[in-house]
């Protein structure tokens, strides 16, 4: 996996750090100084792991303010510290001083804390420097399994969020995604002033197609009919499977002429074609489908537009079936029912 790394400090910091850090192909490596300009950059951008130089300014604050954000928490926040006055007081009162500013750095927001050994510095020995880079890449192995263990949990979150809002018989959006996606829907269209429109329709007489033939038949009629609908919408429509034999189709940013429009295409792909289950059974279908279109008195999560569309519907299937109504238009469109 491709690993970011953000290290707020000087430009002269990452000169400090271990050459398999330096040079390493599988991170991307950005330099910030600005207190500002980071978190800018990390509410934009969210690295995996984030390197702070004690010694800048703002460091404890970043470090402070990274803990508080609940969205980022899952960023490994390594502290490496580096200010004179510390590494002086540790040298003086020993790991027992060390330990009490460790507890504070942890306190404060850092995930881990390094005392930060540099090279130059004559009085560390080669093999301090080297357990200290040892101690820098094994944090740096923690933060990546951290980052792993996220993204594999962002994939679950999403694969589950999929199943949960998918119907396993049709492939379509299930009802709960409809619940969720058209008050979306309703204030994105108030928002940027846009129509909004949707379809509500129905299998004529599906009853008696699972009476006759058996549910496994019926099943087959649904997934065949959605197949028909997806190749037929707009890339803007969103089609769900409400329940049963009924469906949903979200129209964005359409008006009611060309909902009625939509609808009278999907009536005649439905109606015109038999659907041809196997060699030996052959079944003719049509849909009643009732049409609305949002208006000012709708409520925000769309209850209101349902149910003047299926008001239509209703309407529709008393009529005869095999038909479009429309309610704001008060337009019926009718095809000759054929015989099922």
């Amino acid at each position: 996996m491709n690993i970011s790394i953000l290290v707020f400090g000087k430009n002269n910091f990452i000169a400090t750090l271990p050459d398999q850090i330096r040079y390493a192909t599988a991170f991307s490596v950005e330099i910030i100084n600005n207190l500002n300009q980071a978190v800018s950059q990390i509410q934009m951008t969210p690295p995996d792991i984030i390197f702070v130089q004690a010694s800048l300014h703002g460091s404890m604050e970043l470090c402070s303010w990274l803990k508080d954000q609940t969205k980022l928490s899952w960023i490994y926040c390594i502290l490496f510290e580096d200010r004179s006055q510390q590494l002086t007081d540790r040298n003086k009162y020993g790991w027992h001083r060390e330990l009490e500013m460790s507890a504070a750095a942890l306190k404060q927001g850092a995930d881990a804390y390094i005392w930060h050994l540099i090279e130059e510095k004559t009085d560390h020995s080669l093999a301090e420097l080297t357990a200290n880079h040892g101690l820098i890449l094994a944090q740096l192995s923690v933060g990546l399994r951290k980052a792993q263990k996220y993204r594999d949990l962002i994939r679950t979150n999403d694969m589950l969020s999929a199943i949960a809002l998918a119907d396993s018989l049709t492939e379509l959006n299930n009802r709960r995604a409809l619940e969720w996606d058209l008050p979306r829907q309703i204030k994105r269209a108030r928002t940027q002033k846009i129509p909004l429109s949707l379809i509500i329709l129905d299998v004529d007489h599906f009853k008696k197609v699972n009476d006759t033939h058996g549910h496994l038949v019926g099943d087959r009629i649904l997934q065949v009919l959605c197949q028909r609908l997806r190749h037929n919408l707009r890339c803007q429509d969103t089609a769900f499977r409400y329940g049963g034999e009924e469906f949903v189709i979200l129209l964005a940013n359409t008006t009611d002429e060309e909902a009625l429009l939509v609808a009278r295409r999907l009536n005649r792909v439905v109606s015109d074609e038999p659907f041809a289950l196997s060699n030996k059974l052959t079944i003719n279908i049509t849909i009643s489908l009732g049409t609305a279109s949002l208006q000012d008195e709708d409520d925000d999560r769309g209850e209101s537009l349902l149910h003047r569309a299926d008001q239509c519907l209703l309407q529709a299937k008393t009529a005869g079936r095999n038909r479009v109504i429309n309610s704001n238009l008060s337009h019926v469109s009718h095809l000759k029912a054929v015989s099922s």
